[in-house]
């Protein structure tokens, strides 16, 4: 059962970096929203300009890129 929830606050074109020491990646918008009420969010990779998804959770924990 999917959990309904408004789409959060993204802070599209922010760079941060997996974890301290990860790749940088550029924040991108929500794609969709997860049955547990998290949301995929589209995310670019910098060195390589690959797009991917990452749960909202996460990118909410990770640091901005310095």
């Amino acid at each position: 059962m999917q959990v309904a929830t408004r789409t959060p606050a993204i802070p599209i074109g922010k760079i941060k970096s997996f974890g301290p020491f990860g790749p940088k990646y550029e924040v991108g918008q929500a794609l969709r929203q997860l049955d547990d009420g998290d949301w995929m969010i589209e995310v670019t990779m910098i060195e390589t300009g690959e797009k991917t998804e990452y749960r909202w959770r996460r990118l909410n924990d990770d640091p901005e890129a310095q």
